[in-house]
């Protein structure tokens, strides 16, 4: 990982003006010590010399996270995210060179959007996540947790009374809190409880997985804003094959992490990739996956707007999926 290292400091340190140059000298690195995306890159006939604006740059489909192993650079780690999935089901597997660089990233991510996460009560509402033990965003609410100063921060399994208790004392006293929920158990509690807290942040994760009848977000939000007496709810992008997060803080307009930036391609013919006002895949810029692929297309259907923030429409079928049979044999 030595080479690495110059880029792994400009990451934390990437800005607006730096973002490109910082994302091309990564591509450079990912061609060169990356096997499956070299190999990936080669398929497609792009010679990276060439590579000189990002819209050029050849994005890995994401599936290749369910049949490969992607990584940068000759290291090891325990550390392997995991997609929910249903038996039988292949899911991707995210290994991470180093975790602390992934949790670092998340809370300066969190912070630049929502302010320093040490201010906050944060109350993870993560039941299924929870239920496994190699999810990056229970990592992620556990370092939130852990860097809140206040004690009542944690996690919450099926116990909604405790986490009513718990709401309604943070209201009475002020705190300011954020309740970070996967779509389902936040449904799930408001059909118990509910609370007149303006000033809560409801973030919802996403993810119903079979647990409940499938709804859009919008249908999602007009339930839970009167069950939590908020005016907005907030969501939060991200995925296991990415380290970066987005948020929206309403109306399901998400803006990019700093050491994220999306673009949308054709869904006829995907290797036609663009940063202008469209609608289409989303293709993700990611610099946190320094060590695996920074350069995913995703199965998601968006659309950009001119000041960088996004929108996501829904998924989009396998009639696109491609990548050279995504090189199997």
């Amino acid at each position: 990982m030595d080479s690495l290292k110059s880029l792994y400091e400009r990451v934390f340190s990437v800005n607006e003006n730096s973002f490109d140059a910082l994302a091309l000298d990564i591509f450079k690195a990912q061609y060169e010590m990356n096997p499956v995306y070299s190999a990936f890159v080669n398929c497609l006939g792009v010679s990276p010399e060439l590579v000189t604006k990002l819209e050029q740059i050849p994005f890995l489909p994401i599936e290749f996270f369910k049949i490969h192993t992607i990584k940068t650079g000759n290291w090891q780690s325990g550390i392997c995210y995991e997609s929910s999935g249903t038996t039988g089901q292949i899911t991707s597997k995210h290994w991470v060179a180093d975790e602390q660089f992934y949790l670092k990233i998340a809370e300066q991510i969190f912070a630049k959007t929502y302010g320093e996460v040490k201010d906050y009560t944060v109350l993870a509402l993560l039941p299924s996540y929870l239920e496994r033990s190699n999810s990056s965003l229970v990592a992620m609410a556990n370092r939130f947790i852990q860097i809140s100063t206040d004690p009542s921060s944690g996690f919450f399994l099926n116990n909604s009374k405790e986490l009513y208790d718990t709401l309604l004392r943070c209201k009475n006293e002020g705190r300011k809190t954020i309740l970070l929920g996967v779509t389902f158990g936040l449904l799930d509690f408001v059909e118990q409880f509910q609370i007149d807290f303006p000033e809560l942040i409801v973030m919802e994760t996403g993810g119903m997985k079979g647990r409940r009848e499938e709804l859009v977000r919008d249908e999602v939000h007009e339930i839970l804003k009167p069950g939590f007496g908020v005016q907005h709810i907030h969501s939060e992008y991200g995925m296991t094959e990415l380290l970066s997060q987005g948020y929206s803080q309403g109306n399901g307009i998400f803006r990019c992490g700093y050491t994220m930036k999306l673009l949308t391609r054709d869904i006829n013919d995907p290797l036609t990739v663009t940063n202008q006002v469209r609608s289409g895949g989303i293709n993700i810029i990611d610099l946190a996956n320094l060590h695996s692929c920074s350069f995913i297309e995703t199965k998601d259907l968006g659309r950009v707007h001119p000041d960088g923030t996004f929108e996501v429409l829904g998924r989009l079928d396998n009639s696109d999926v491609r990548g050279c049979n995504l090189m199997v044999g």
